[in-house]
């Protein structure tokens, strides 16, 4: 078994046993980077020097006995849309395609206060807004199972970085599945916790309501770990909460006697692919033989959740980008007349289509006449969603659901239609729209050797359960072990 091959709780445990060393863990992911990224295209920066340089610094620190979290050592990749001092930030766009962030992000000072040594930034859809890491500026992320298929988004780049063992963990962003259901596509782990939860002070913002940073990682086990060490009241956000963070790791048994699931019927019916119904339900089985007690139950709002979604989430980043106007940093367009054809000239050809998009249907939803007709009734419908899954948890303590209806789509079909590719996002984005921790998990294979994922979500600050019953799961199943063959399939 190569280093590669290890979770990163294992690896973590033999830096600190002294049986590898940083600079050794930190030159076999950027030799691996360098073999594969050139056809995943996960990575828009490599940061070859600095890292080793970086990990250099963390071994030594390490022998002194100055770092102590069980991840010390361990290499990682960052999402391009969280800032990170001295190295380009670009949120995969044109526009930003020179910013170099004087500060690092809360989530950046974390990682690097346990001594995570950072590989580069990663690839994603433009400045989030996307389900296949397909608009960015730097070209498509391809899925390491099938390089003709998409990785899913818009932490495509996390994902594949992950399932192509390139890094141990990747830290995404997720909005309204950004970083399950890329997890489901490339057969990885990975978790949106609580709204709150985890500092957004340095995630560049797409719809700040909803984004919430998060981790994805081999293992439930790996996730719980990493957010251990990011999560945690930060004063320079005022959504962050102020509440009790760690001790997730500590608290994986295994154990699920008595806990109770609900299987919304409402996630199972028309429009989703057979295989990955058979493959969730299946996953039902396996947690009930673990003590869990499992029944169907209803879920009653999933017809809403994506047009509410898709409204707030565009009305939100209709205001969030109107920052970039070529006037105070970014890229600025040339030959312009005045002001107002500078505006123009620079944001036409700065973004992307589908960012132009969701920016002039946030524009339209919030315009004089249409607010009250869009947006607020947006507004409502999320709080009914939230009304719904408050319901639900009155009676259960997770939901099991599918993470996508299908796997991965080849390249190129969810750009030819776009409401498809929204539609991929139906049973992720009602958990960000009520703010509450979900996580994804492989739970087997389709005919084609794609990876397919289960979802599990939990009531607000129910990260505990939640990361339990994963790690439960995984504890008697492989899926989470498998890694794509060189043409695709498992190997």
């Amino acid at each position: 078994m190569s280093l590669l091959d290890l979770t990163a709780l294992e690896l973590g445990a033999k830096i600190k046993a002294g049986e590898v060393s940083v600079p050794e863990a930190t030159r076999a992911a950027l030799d691996a980077i360098e073999a594969k990224n050139a056809e995943n295209n996960a990575f828009i920066t490599v940061l070859n020097d600095r890292a080793m340089a970086q990990a250099e610094e963390i071994q030594k620190k390490i022998s002194r006995g100055e770092l102590t979290s069980p991840l010390a050592g361990v290499p990682l990749a960052i999402k391009d849309n969280i800032c990170t001092k001295g190295v380009k930030t670009t949120c995969a766009s044109k526009i930003l395609g020179d910013f170099t962030p004087p500060y690092d992000a809360t989530l950046t000072e974390r990682i690097n206060a346990i001594g995570g040594v950072v590989l580069g930034k990663l690839n994603m859809d433009e400045f989030a807004m996307g389900s296949t890491s397909e608009t960015s500026f730097y070209g498509p992320t391809r899925n390491p199972w099938d390089l003709s298929r998409v990785p899913g988004g818009s932490s495509g780049g996390a994902a594949a970085a992950v399932a192509a063992r390139e890094c141990w963990y990747a830290i995404g962003s997720d909005t309204g599945g950004s970083i399950r259901q890329p997890a489901s596509y490339c057969g990885v782990t990975g978790i949106k916790p609580t709204y709150g939860t985890v500092s957004r002070y340095g995630l560049i913002a797409y719809a700040s309501s909803l984004d919430q940073i998060g981790p994805l990682a081999r293992t439930a086990e790996d996730c719980a770990a990493v957010l251990d060490a990011i999560q945690g009241k930060d004063p320079r956000d005022g959504t962050s909460l102020d509440v009790p963070a760690g001790g997730l790791l500590a608290g994986l048994t295994g154990d699920l006697t008595g806990m109770r699931i609900g299987i919304p019927t409402d996630c199972f019916g028309q429009g989703l692919d057979s295989q990955v119904r058979e493959k969730v339900l299946a996953a039902a089985e396996v947690l009930t033989s673990r003590g869990a007690v499992a029944e169907e139950c209803s879920l009653p709002i999933m017809e809403y959740v994506v047009p509410a979604y898709y409204i707030i989430a565009a009305a939100e980043a209709s205001s969030n980008l109107s920052r970039f106007d070529g006037v105070k940093y970014g890229w600025r367009a040339e030959g312009y007349a005045d002001l107002t054809d500078l505006y123009n000239k620079t944001r036409t050809q700065g973004f992307g289509t589908e960012v132009k998009r969701r920016i002039l249907l946030g524009t339209f939803v919030l315009s004089s006449g249409y607010y009250d007709a869009y947006y607020r009734k947006a507004l409502q419908v999320k709080a009914v969603i939230k009304s719904a899954f408050d319901r639900a948890f009155e009676r259960y303590d997770l939901l099991l659901m599918p993470t996508a209806p299908a796997p991965a789509p080849r390249l190129g079909e969810s750009l030819s239609d776009p409401l498809q590719m929204y539609l991929s996002d139906i049973y992720t984005v009602s958990v960000n729209l009520a703010g509450l921790p979900g996580i994804s998990l492989p739970c087997g294979l389709s005919a084609d050797g794609l990876p397919i994922g289960a979802q599990l979500v939990g009531p607000a600050l129910g990260e505990r359960n939640v990361l339990s019953a994963a790690h439960a799961y995984q504890q008697v199943t492989d899926w989470h072990t498998l890694a794509p063959a060189e043409n695709g399939g498992a190997e």
